[in-house]
């Protein structure tokens, strides 16, 4: 399964916003300086936290959505494309190519920022990391469960509708909106649902409520390969003291951030390790099948995690969440600016 599939599940929503704007580069010397200032950030706060969005992904092959080879921008630059044939030869509009769906989400490795982000929470440097990716390579690259939301779901992820039992698969499941995946859980027996959000569902409030907390009480918030024009989780970075972006297009945040840097993430996130002093591990692929890993979520005891040998292909992670969802709660829906 590929992003274009994701993206076909969900359904139709006018406002997607601002797509296929024009990718910005810092030049080699305002790049060194703002290199060096995103090393003195980073050592000056106490508490980093990062939001993470698809451009972090590109590099394994995943094509985002906004950008100039974005699934949506090729969408609406089809539909165009389309609306003029259709005038012309009232043409039926045609849909986008399939070719550019990019690497499954199955096969995809984590990048070099998913595998730096990992390294500055080994070393104490990251408390928390939010992200509105749904290809589970937060999960992959070693990311504690319980230092990571996965605010808008994952395809990989079912969840138990009763005890919030999770349990992350090596395939997508193909579900949107919570639908029933026909596995019943390994814990309490009742029914598994998948976890992947469509446009008016709302953030799960184990992912948010920690997310919320988590970027209170940051310093510093590192704002990665996002376009942040999706709103609650573009919300985030705001309840900080301070945030950078690091994205290649301009968002609706850049006159309030501390440090803007247009530049390839994983080129940046590699400089910010190396300039601190701390080694990048790498992953690597475990081909045995059936592999069983118990994670930690927000607000549980356990504090397990992949390690090195357990990582990628044919991984299933049964994730426990000890604490139950109130559904009383007002529920934030994921909206388009």
């Amino acid at each position: 399964t590929t992003v274009l599939g994701y993206a076909s599940r969900l359904s139709a929503y006018a406002n997607r916003g601002v797509t296929g704007l024009p990718e910005l580069h810092d030049n080699a010397r305002v790049l060194k300086t703002k290199l060096k200032t995103l090393k003195a950030l980073v050592q000056a706060a106490s508490n980093v936290v990062a939001l993470t969005g698809a451009g972090i992904s590109v590099a394994a092959g995943i094509p985002d959505f906004r950008g100039p080879q974005g699934i949506w921008t090729l969408e609406d630059k089809a539909k165009r494309e389309g609306d003029k044939r259709k005038k012309r030869k009232k043409n039926k509009i045609e849909s986008v190519d399939t070719s550019i769906a990019g690497a499954s989400f199955e096969t995809a490795e984590p990048t070099k920022t998913h595998l730096a982000l990992v390294a500055l929470q080994k070393a104490g440097k990251l408390s928390f990391c939010a992200t509105q990716n749904v290809d589970r390579l937060h999960i992959t690259s070693g990311m504690p469960r319980d230092r990571l939301a996965i605010l808008h779901g994952c395809v990989f992820t079912e969840q138990c509708e009763t005890c919030d039992y999770e349990v992350v698969h090596d395939r997508d499941l193909g579900g949107v909106s919570f639908q029933s995946t026909g596995n019943l859980c390994p814990r309490c027996g009742d029914n598994m649902r998948d976890t992947v959000l469509d446009w008016n569902d709302g953030i799960q409030d184990q992912e948010w409520e920690p997310s919320v907390s988590e970027f209170k009480n940051a310093d510093l918030a590192l704002c990665l390969g996002t376009s942040l024009r999706i709103t609650p989780a573009a919300d985030l970075p705001l309840m900080s003291k301070k945030f950078v972006i690091i994205n290649l297009q301009q968002t609706p945040l850049d006159d309030r951030a501390a440090l803007i840097i247009r530049a390839n993430v994983d080129d940046v996130l590699t400089t910010l390790l190396s300039d601190l002093g701390i080694s990048m591990r790498q992953t690597t692929t475990d081909t045995s099948s059936n592999n069983t890993h118990v994670l930690a979520t927000p607000h549980t005891s356990l504090s397990l995690s992949i390690s090195s040998s357990q990582r990628k292909k044919d991984v299933v992670a049964a994730i426990e969440t000890t604490t139950s969802v109130d559904t009383t709660t007002t529920k934030k829906k994921r909206r388009r600016s």
